[in-house]
Formats: structure tokens, C-alpha cells, sequence
């Protein structure tokens, strides 16, 4: 979600010291966003238009195809968004525009299967990958101390929302890797959480025993809950989530907190 707080953060310079705002600037703001775009549409109602000179925007609307992000080696396929309501502080507008009331809107996304797979061989994300704690120690001849670095991970879309990943995990001193493959259902819980459900895994061919597959699942059920976004002040329902072969698609409703904005402009040391 972090990706859709930065793109509405580029929003809040809409509305310039003397109240001019029109589709193009905001098409503008929006671009600056991304390194790439193929194709992008934006429309700004802001009728009536001395609105703009309070800092208020009725509604924003984006449609989006193949948006390269900047901040995460990842492509859009389809970005569509629709916001409520936006609301500026009026005595912000002649420095850093911020928000007056929190902004909530309502977004449609498309990811393919080639893209994911493109952007999990990033370091940002393989480094978040190695936090998962998973001990080997009951399927290798390795000692429960065992270094291993993280390497050609792979995601494949199934049929009836259920993916597939492929990881090798390679040992500093030895030259075979060991290989996981995961198969899961993917559901939503009271649009709150993103859980793995049905989950089967093999380690080097050996089958996971259930009571191993219940704390990797517990593990990263965990991470995936939206709940621990809510003490920062960025709010989100999941209403849709569909797989398919080839692409995952996405629906949710967003609220951000003025102070979650603020965090994001804030420098990181």
C-alpha cells in the first residue's frame, strides 16, 4: 500500500498559491510518480472552481496502464483509483501542501505474473523474504545455525486463486541449493487480512510435516495482516482479490491519516 500513499502524497501540490488546477497539472503530478508510464488518464472534478482557492478538490480520478514505480522494482499493469472528498489546509498551500481531513479512496489494481516475478529478484524484497524465519534443520544436513542466502525466487498464478512459489536457498560452503516449492489458496478475512490457506511444501522433494507448515503459516499470516498498518494512520479493505493464470487482481478502500503523510515526507536517516 505504500506505493498508492506516495502517488496521492505527489497529489497534495495540485492547487498552487493562485488557485490554478486543471487535468493536466494534476496528470503531471501524478506522472512524476512513476519512472514509466504507458498510458494515464486523470480527471479532477472541482466544481464549483473557487473551491481550488480553499484547498478543495471534490473528486480525483486516475486510469492507469504499465506504471513503473520509482521507490519499488515493480509494474502496474492496471492502476485504477477514484478518491472522496479532498481537502487541503488553506494556510499550507503557499508551502508544503498537507491534508485537513484524512483521504479515502477507493483503488483497482492488476499485477501480472512476469512482473511480480521481475521485481522479486530486487534486493529490497529479497531482503525482506530472508526475515521468514524457516528452520531446515529436519530435511538438510546442516547444522540449526546454517547461513543460507536466498536466491531465484519465482511465483506462479493458478487457477481458483492459488499461487505457486519456487525459492533455492543457497549455503555459503556448499554447491547444491536446497529447493522450495509452495503451493497456497489465497483468501481474505473481513477484508482485514490477507491469509494463505490449504497451504503444501516440499523441501528438496521432502514433503513439510503439518505442525512445520503451521508456524510458517502463523509467520507470515501475521505479516500479511492490514490491522498493523492501522497504528501509523493508513487504513485498508481489501473487497476484492482475484488469481488468475497470469495476473493478480485487486480491489480495496484506502483511508490515510494527515499525520500517515506526514510521516512519508518526513527524511529517512
Amino acid at each position: 500500500m505504500e506505493f498508492l500513499t506516495i502517488l496521492l502524497s505527489g497529489l497534495l501540490g495540485l492547487v498552487s498559491p493562485v488557485g490554478i488546477a486543471v487535468d493536466r497539472t494534476a496528470e503531471n503530478a501524478i506522472r512524476s510518480q512513476f519512472a514509466k508510464v504507458g498510458e494515464l488518464q486523470v480527471r479532477v472534478d472541482n466544481a464549483p472552481s473557487y473551491q481550488l482557492l480553499q484547498g478543495k478538490v471534490e473528486r480525483l480520478r486516475i486510469a492507469g496502464r504499465s506504471l513503473q514505480l520509482k521507490r519499488q522494482n515493480i509494474r502496474i499493469a492496471v492502476l485504477e483509483l477514484e478518491s472522496d472528498r479532498i481537502e487541503i489546509k488553506p494556510r499550507s498551500l503557499t508551502r508544503k501542501p498537507q491534508l485537513k481531513k484524512p483521504l479515502q479512496a477507493g483503488v483497482r489494481l492488476v499485477l501480472t505474473q512476469e512482473d511480480i516475478n521481475q521485481a522479486m529478484l530486487s534486493p529490497q524484497l529479497i531482503a525482506r523474504l530472508q526475515k521468514l524465519n524457516i528452520n531446515l534443520k529436519d530435511f538438510t544436513n546442516t547444522r540449526a545455525n546454517t547461513v543460507y542466502n536466498l536466491a531465484n525466487p519465482q511465483v506462479q498464478f493458478l487457477p481458483n486463486n492459488r499461487l505457486q512459489i519456487q525459492v533455492e536457498l543457497q549455503e555459503k560452503r556448499k554447491r547444491k541449493p536446497v529447493l522450495i516449492k509452495a503451493e497456497s489458496q489465497v483468501s481474505i478475512v473481513n477484508g482485514r487480512q490477507i491469509q494463505l490457506v490449504n497451504l503444501v511444501a516440499q523441501v528438496d522433494q521432502v514433503e513439510v510435516p503439518a505442525k512445520l507448515i503451521n508456524l510458517i503459516l502463523n509467520n507470515i499470516n501475521k505479516r500479511l495482516d492490514l490491522r498493523n498498518l492501522e497504528g501509523g494512520g493508513l487504513q485498508a479493505r481489501i473487497l476484492k482479490l482475484k488469481i488468475s493464470q497470469g495476473e493478480l487482481e485487486m480491489a480495496a478502500f484506502v483511508r490515510i491519516e494527515p499525520s500517515y503523510l506526514a510521516l512519508l515526507e518526513t527524511p529517512r536517516l
